[in-house]
């Protein structure tokens, strides 16, 4: 499991809910609304529409193995005991991952007016809608690799360009 602190893993887990998050917000400048229970509701079958509930479920076995794990780096003499203990947390626990889903919801709620959630909930559950929601993650992961090769390129088109600045100023980097 590597050098894991109980910082680690915090910070981990908080960064991977927070690029989560951040995919799914909108601009700065976006008008809040009021939220409604109805508003909330809709936001919630979005959610459940683009099966991105799914991707909050292993948010509590995460936090559930890494605390077992920074205790057993600690003293790997009570790892049975600990994985016996991590067993019955990540089943009691599970239900928990509904605050996630109702935080999401509230966010979705707080952005787009009722009117907008169901216009929204109804391009999800068309044709189209449905293949955003089968094409996205792949479009997602390859826009990433994609972006990571490209700016790997281009930095090293940069640090030439600077060096051969730098060499006219009479600098040899």
């Amino acid at each position: 499991m590597g050098n894991v602190t109980a910082k680690g893993w915090v910070r981990s887990i908080g960064a991977g809910l927070l690029a989560v998050l951040a995919m799914i917000a909108t601009p700065a400048g976006a008008q809040r609304q009021q939220v409604t229970g109805n508003a909330l509701l809709l936001a919630r079958e979005i959610i459940n529409v683009k099966g991105a509930s799914k991707m909050y479920d292993p948010v509590i076995v995460e936090v559930v193995e890494r605390a077992t794990g920074v205790l057993i780096q600690t003293n790997p003499l009570l790892s049975r005991d600990l994985n016996e203990i991590a067993v019955r947390l990540r089943t009691e626990y599970a239900p928990r991952v509904s605050e996630l889903l109702n935080e999401v919801a509230r966010m979705y709620a707080t952005r787009f007016t009722e009117t907008e959630l169901k216009d929204v909930l109804a391009f999800y559950k068309s044709p189209v809608g449905q293949k955003v929601i089968v094409q996205e993650p792949d479009i997602i992961d390859q826009s990433i690799a994609f972006s990571e090769n490209w700016a790997s390129k281009f930095s090293e088109e940069v640090l030439a360009k600077i060096r051969a600045e730098m060499r006219r100023k009479g600098h040899n980097l």
